[in-house]
């Protein structure tokens, strides 16, 4: 794949180019109950952890499969903002922003039920104050290939969003543009999100957001319609957890991609797993069908381990698939 307009450093040629994630990395205060309380109740949780979150998840996926990775988002300075830039770290993920001083870092709380679902509550901070210098600044560290990945949790933000629209319309034509719309989609302004859709190569949603971009229950039906939207220069994935996922290439038809099923234990950051891998496959020189089918596995892999950031490694991706038919290709690139 050449991308669009034939650019060279495109995502599908393995030019050496990094995601660059302008989102939100969170601390993520995970609880594992039985089930979500009546309104009122109380549960006890079984088990509590924190741990990074947000945007941190795909960058890890990505990393994992071997993508370098560049978090280009605010953070801030306090314990919440220490414990994101150590994992950063950690991951090998570097950092272009300077942490805000009049403000920490934000978090979430994260229900996971019996069933592996999961529920969220999130607490802003210092990740919601993105700044026109910070988006000059941003635009500045960019190298000719990279991805830009862009969520709508930060679209969805009253102080983010203006500002993340007008960099996406400012990026050079050789950079990439994914976008995940999350599960605020449809509180994100039409001002904001539509510059977006206009300028992105990809975008990955699940079946609810599908639904909530198109009016369209059927996956297969929504990602048709979503890819029709947007028009031929743009690739649609939809995700259906254990179904798999729908994908439209950039002007080619819905196709849909099985999924792997699994015993899940913990959905949380399935989707980013998804995500991660899907960009880093790319990234690798694969073609969309095959980095689907990868990044189905990835997920499928994230799901059978607790905790929000669970992507698998080159290895552990390459031993999940064992022999299945997208692994020699995988493996070609993957092990290099």
């Amino acid at each position: 794949m050449s991308g669009r307009d034939g650019v060279p450093g495109a995502l599908g040629d393995a030019t050496g180019g990094r995601l660059v994630l302008v989102g939100n990395t969170i601390v993520d205060l995970v609880m594992r109950v039985p089930a979500l309380p009546e309104r009122g109740g109380d549960v006890v949780s079984g088990d509590t952890t924190f741990t990074t979150g947000g945007g941190f998840n795909v960058m890890a996926a990505a990393r994992r499969l071997g993508l370098a990775a560049v978090y280009a988002g605010a953070h801030g300075t306090g314990p919440f903002g220490d414990r994101v830039r150590a994992d950063l770290a950690r991951e090998g993920i570097e950092v272009v922003l300077p942490a805000l001083a009049e403000a920490d870092t934000g978090f979430c709380v994260a229900f996971v039920d019996g069933g592996g679902e999961r529920t969220f509550a999130t607490s802003l901070g210092a990740e919601a104050r993105l700044t026109e210098t910070d988006a000059a600044a941003v635009l500045a560290a960019l190298r000719r290939g990279d991805l830009v990945q862009i969520s709508g949790y930060g679209l969805a933000y009253p102080v983010n969003g203006p500002v993340l629209a007008s960099l996406v319309a400012r990026l050079p034509e050789h950079i990439r543009v994914f976008l995940d719309p999350g599960p605020l989609v449809d509180q994100i302004p039409e001002e904001v999100l539509e510059p977006v859709l206009a300028r992105c190569d990809w975008i990955s949603c699940n079946q609810r957001e599908g639904r909530l971009l198109t009016g369209r229950d059927d996956p297969r039906e929504a990602a048709a319609a979503l890819a029709a939207r947007l028009g031929p220069r743009t690739g649609v994935l939809l995700r259906a957890d254990a179904a798999g996922c729908w994908l439209v290439p950039p002007g080619g038809e819905a196709l849909h991609i099985p999924g792997r099923r699994v015993t899940a234990v913990d959905s949380n950051g399935a989707g980013d797993a998804h995500t991660g891998a899907f960009l880093a496959l790319l990234g690798h020189g694969l073609d969309p069908d095959t980095a689907v089918r990868g990044a189905n596995a990835a997920a499928a892999f994230a799901v059978t381990r607790h905790g929000p950031a669970t992507g698998p490694t080159r290895g552990e991706l390459l031993d999940f698939l064992d022999g299945e038919p997208p692994a020699a290709r995988l493996s070609s690139v993957l092990r290099g």
